[in-house]
C-alpha cells in the first residue's frame, strides 16, 4: 500500500478516489468471477442459483445482482465445517470461526492471496482513519478465533505500525504498557476502551495527557454521545470501524478522520441495502439492512450476505477525497431490535440517552422480561458517586421520565452503586434477554 502522510493525515491513493464509472467497471468484472467461482465450485451456491433459476451469465450489469439469492448465517452452520469453501482444503491456509454458543460455530477460510488481501485493506483502513507508519499501535481486540485481533494486528505491521499484541484483560497491565511503550493509537471495541478509561483514572494514570491520538472501534454498536466520552476521557479521536468475519473480518470500512460515516472499499465489497421485511433492494440513501457481497475472496465468496445490520449508504464524495460509498453508521441489528409494549429500540438508541446523563456513568445493562403477556424493560445503571438508597431512588425516577420523553418507551430503572456493573473486557454484554431459554 502507498498513501503520503501529511500531518496525522494520510492522502488517499488513487484506487480510493476513482470515479464512480471506473469503479463500476471494476466491480462488474469482479462480481462476474465471483459468481462463476462460487457457481462451479460451491455445491450450495449451484443449488442456491438453480433453484432461482439464475446462472452467472445472466449478470448483465450490477443492477442484476439483485436476481440472485441471499446467503444467510445458517447457510454457514448447514454447511459446517468447510461446505462453502470454494478452493480444496488444502489451499486454506487459515481457519477462524466464531464461539459456537448457539449452536454450531460459523467457519470461515483464507487462502494465502485471501490473507494478503486481508492485511492490504487493514492496512488502507488504518491509513484511512489517520494511523502512519512507524505509530504504537496498541491492539486490545482479543486474537485467537475471533477475526478482529490479528486482522488489526496483520494490518498494523503492513502499514509500517508498531504493534502491541495486548489481546483482552489484565486491564491495569495493558495501561501499564500504553503508557511504558508510548502507544499513539488504541485498537479496541468501545466498551473496552471505556473500561480502560475508568480503570486507567482508579491508577491515577492520565490517558488523555498520554500520546494517544486515534482509537480505532469496532465490534459492537456504540453511539455518538459514546464516541464523545471516550474522546473526552481518552484525549483522541475516536472512529469507527466495521467488518464481518463471514465476509473477511474487519476492515471492510472505516471511517476517515473527517468522522462522517465508514469508507465502504468497494473494488473489494459490493454492496446493497434491503428492505429487511421485503428483501427488495431500496434507493440509495434509504435505511435499511446492509447486504455485502465479496468481489476478491477465494476460499469463501460471499453472494448477497445479509448482515443484518440496518444502515444507509451515502454515494457522494467525501471531503477527505475518497470516492467509495460511505455507511452511514450502523444504528443496531435487525436481530437485536427489542419490542417492548409496542415500542421498536435498538440498544444503541439506549446508550445515547443514558450515556452523558448527569448523575450516572456511561455503564448500562438492559434486561428484557416477560410479565404475563406483555415484554417488561429494566435499565440497570451505576451512580457516579456513592448516594443513599433514597438519593438513587430519585435519580432512578428522572432517568425513568428521560427516557419515556425521549424514546416513548415504559421502563423499570434501578440505580446501582459504582462498580456494581460487569465491565467489558470485549464485546459488552449490553441486553440480558431473560424471555429466551
Amino acid at each position: 500500500m502507498t498513501a503520503r502522510g501529511d500531518g496525522h493525515i494520510m492522502v488517499a491513493p488513487e484506487i480510493e478516489r476513482l470515479d464512480r464509472t471506473s469503479l463500476a467497471r471494476l466491480q462488474l468484472d469482479r462480481l462476474r468471477q465471483t459468481l462463476d467461482r462460487a457457481y462451479a465450485c460451491v455445491p450450495h451456491y449451484r443449488a442456491a442459483f438453480d433453484a432461482a433459476k439464475v446462472r452467472p451469465d445472466h449478470l448483465k450489469s450490477l443492477a442484476d445482482l439483485a436476481r440472485f439469492p441471499f446467503t444467510v448465517k445458517t447457510d454457514l452452520r448447514d454447511n459446517y465445517p468447510f461446505g462453502l469453501f470454494a478452493v480444496p482444503r488444502d489451499q486454506v491456509v487459515r481457519l477462524h470461526a466464531s464461539s459456537g454458543t448457539t449452536g454450531k460455530p460459523t467457519v470461515v477460510g483464507y487462502t494465502a492471496r485471501d490473507i494478503d488481501t486481508w492485511a492490504g485493506v487493514m492496512a488502507r483502513s488504518l491509513a484511512c482513519a489517520g494511523v502512519r507508519p512507524g505509530d504504537v499501535v496498541h491492539n486490545a481486540l482479543g486474537y485467537g478465533m475471533f477475526t478482529g485481533g490479528l486482522g488489526f494486528h496483520y494490518g498494523a505491521e503492513r502499514l509500517g505500525c508498531t504493534v502491541t499484541p495486548a489481546s483482552g484483560g489484565q486491564t491495569e497491565r495493558q495501561i501499564g504498557l500504553m503508557r511504558d511503550f508510548g502507544a499513539q493509537v488504541l485498537v479496541s471495541t468501545p466498551s473496552y476502551a471505556l473500561n480502560l478509561a475508568e480503570v486507567a483514572e482508579r491508577m491515577g494514570v492520565d490517558l488523555a495527557a498520554s500520546p494517544l491520538r486515534v482509537g480505532l472501534l469496532g465490534a459492537e454498536p456504540w453511539s455518538e454521545t459514546m464516541r464523545a466520552e471516550l474522546d473526552r476521557r481518552l484525549g483522541f479521536a475516536a472512529v469507527d470501524s466495521y467488518g464481518l468475519s463471514e465476509i473477511i473480518g474487519p476492515g471492510v470500512a472505516m471511517e476517515c478522520h473527517l468522522r462522517v460515516g465508514l469508507h465502504a472499499w468497494e473494488d473489494h465489497f459490493l454492496f446493497e441495502v434491503v428492505d429487511p421485511q421485503t428483501l427488495e433492494p431500496l434507493p440509495m440513501g434509504e435505511e435499511g439492512e446492509l447486504v455485502v457481497t465479496t468481489l476478491t475472496k477465494e476460499a469463501l465468496p460471499m453472494v448477497r450476505y445479509r448482515t443484518r445490520d440496518i444502515t444507509r449508504l451515502d454515494p457522494e464524495p467525501c471531503a477527505c477525497g475518497r470516492t467509495h460509498l460511505r455507511i452511514l453508521r450502523v444504528t443496531g441489528r435487525d436481530d437485536d431490535m427489542l419490542i417492548i409494549r409496542g415500542v421498536n429500540l435498538y440498544p444503541s438508541q439506549m446508550e445515547s440517552v443514558l450515556v452523558g446523563f448527569p448523575g450516572i456513568a456511561p455503564q448500562y445493562q438492559l434486561v428484557v422480561a416477560r410479565q404475563g403477556a406483555l415484554d417488561h424493560l429494566t435499565v440497570e445503571v451505576e451512580a457516579l458517586e456513592p448516594d443513599s438508597e433514597d438519593e438513587r431512588g430519585l435519580l432512578a425516577a428522572r432517568v425513568r421520565h428521560h427516557l419515556k420523553s425521549q424514546l416513548g418507551v415504559s421502563s423499570e430503572v434501578i440505580v446501582r452503586l459504582p462498580g456494581e456493573l460487569p465491565r467489558s473486557e470485549g464485546k459488552a454484554v449490553r441486553v440480558r434477554d431473560l424471555r429466551r431459554g
